[in-house]
C-alpha cells in the first residue's frame, strides 16, 4: 500500500472523528467549541455552527477515505490508520474537551 493512502486514511478516521461531539452538539441544540469560537477552540460556538463544521469535518473525512486509493473494510492495511486516526482524535478531544467540561479532573482517594 502506498504511504500516502495511510496518511490519508489516518486523517479521514481524524476528521470522521471530530465530526462526532460537533453534529452531536449541534442537533442537540447546544453551544460547543469550534475553531470558530472566541477564543479559538475555548470558546463557544452556536449549534448552527457546530452542525455546519460537523458536515464539512464529513466531507473532508470522505474525499480522504473514498476518494484516495481503494479503501476497503475487509483490509486491515486499511482500517488501522483509519481507525488509529479515530482513537487518536478522540483522544485528543477527551485531553481537550475535557479540561473544558469537567472530564479530565483527578481522581480523589
Amino acid at each position: 500500500m502506498d504511504w500516502l493512502h495511510v496518511v490519508s486514511y489516518f486523517f479521514g478516521g481524524a476528521f470522521f472523528a471530530n465530526a462526532v461531539p460537533h453534529f452531536v452538539s449541534g442537533v442537540m441544540g447546544e453551544p460547543f467549541q469550534s475553531p470558530f469560537a472566541k477564543p479559538p477552540g475555548k470558546g463557544l460556538s452556536s449549534s448552527t455552527v457546530n452542525v455546519l463544521w460537523s458536515f464539512f469535518n464529513i466531507v473532508v473525512g470522505y474525499l480522504l477515505i473514498c476518494r484516495v486509493g481503494d479503501f476497503e473494510l475487509k483490509v486491515t492495511g486499511d482500517v488501522m490508520p483509519f481507525g488509529i486516526g479515530i482513537l487518536a482524535m478522540g483522544l485528543l478531544s477527551a485531553r481537550q474537551f475535557g479540561s473544558l467540561h469537567g472530564g479530565n479532573t483527578p481522581e480523589r482517594t
